[in-house]
């Protein structure tokens, strides 16, 4: 039924979840799996006088996250002999889903996992939804998996997608 699937990770315990979930899954239609962490870069303020703009600032501390999270899909799919691989994708200027949508263009899952909070109400509103967003756009089943937290409570834990 699955035979390529998409995992979206952030760092969270959600994205974890939602990882070791496409994993079993994989193990039991022996499919290949994809992890991809989407590293957003910070608005530019460019001075439309000037002659050179200077390429972006990268985010050291979100790239770090996403190799780390990279590197803990690696060791997993390894760890569960799953024939999976590990992309990094820099959104400039795009947001995270859109990033996303772009990468499931090109590499056509059959599923996306990914983990979600839950959010709801103003934290959804002001937040955003990663998750929501991909959903709106994917033409593939996207399976969410939650994080059993409180809603509001401060786990200083990065949110999920």
């Amino acid at each position: 039924m699955y035979k390529r699937i998409l995992a979206a990770l952030d760092g969270s315990r959600a994205a974890r979840l939602a990882l070791d979930e496409g994993i079993g899954i994989a193990r039991a239609f022996g499919a290949q799996m994809l992890a991809v962490s989407v590293v957003e870069h910070a608005p530019q303020i460019v001075d439309v006088g000037t002659v050179y703009a200077p390429g972006p600032v990268v985010e050291s501390t979100q790239s770090e996250a996403a190799a780390v999270a990279l590197e803990e899909a690696r060791e997993a799919f390894s760890a569960q002999h799953v024939d999976g691989s590990v992309r990094g994708v820099d959104a400039y200027g795009e947001s995270v889903a859109a990033a996303l949508a772009r990468v499931c263009d090109e590499w056509e899952p059959d599923l996306i996992v990914m983990g979600t909070h839950g959010r709801h109400g103003l934290n959804r509103a002001l937040l955003g939804s990663v998750a929501e967003s991909l959903l709106r756009e994917a033409s593939v089943p996207v399976l969410l998996i939650r994080h059993n937290v409180d809603v509001g409570a401060d786990t200083g834990e990065k949110p999920a997608l």
